[in-house]
């Protein structure tokens, strides 16, 4: 039991390092600061996606009652949203990257709204949120503790797992819209609007 906590526990704090990463991207306002947390962000979700592809794989090579194929069992609840990290949030961290790497030519220099709105994204934050808590499961069961046998619990952990999903999904996309619309360029005014009528 214990080296199956040993696996998966790495797994559950690296995605809980990358989802409150993701998180707190919309707030920097510094370009330099957004560049280096972005890269540090790629990093970790490629560690992520690497370590679910690793326990998986070692999971289907193994024997069926050894610790590493448990922990695969635990996993399969991540392995969907780690995939769509793998195939969409890591070119969206690496476009961000590319782009706060563009704007930084001096310290201090200000991330423009723009960049401040991609960083808020939904498919940044919540596929590395939605992985990080489909960890939670894993690690509970790797700490002994047996949901599934238990018939009034899994219902209610199902409900409160999607109702989390649902939040995490408004809050993220709420944040970019906003974010979205203040770098919006300003519509000019009409300058026939502004001047006297003519009859």
């Amino acid at each position: 039991m214990e080296s199956q906590l040993t696996i998966v526990l790495p797994v559950a704090a690296v995605w809980l390092a990358a989802g409150v990463l993701a998180d707190r991207l919309p707030r920097l306002r510094d370009a330099r600061a957004l560049r280096r947390r972005t890269g540090w962000l790629l990093a970790l979700a490629l560690a992520g996606v690497a370590l679910v592809a690793a326990v998986s794989i070692g999971g289907l090579l193994s024997a069926g009652a050894a610790p590493v194929d448990r922990a695969a069992v635990g996993l399969t609840l991540a392995t969907g949203p780690a995939l769509v990290v793998a195939v969409c949030s890591v070119r969206r961290i690496r476009r961000l990257r590319a782009g706060a790497g563009a704007f930084d030519t001096a310290p201090g220099t200000p991330a423009p709204h723009g960049l401040r709105a991609a960083a808020a994204h939904p498919l940044i934050g919540l596929p590395l949120q939605v992985t990080a808590l489909a960890t939670v499961p894993a690690v509970i069961a790797a700490a002994g503790a047996d949901l599934g046998a238990e018939p009034g619990v899994t219902g209610p952990a199902i409900t409160v797992g999607a109702l989390a999903v649902a939040a995490i999904g408004v809050r993220h996309a709420l944040r970019h819209s906003r974010l979205a619309e203040r770098a919006q360029p300003a519509a000019p005014r009409s300058a026939r609007a502004a001047g006297p009528l003519h009859v």
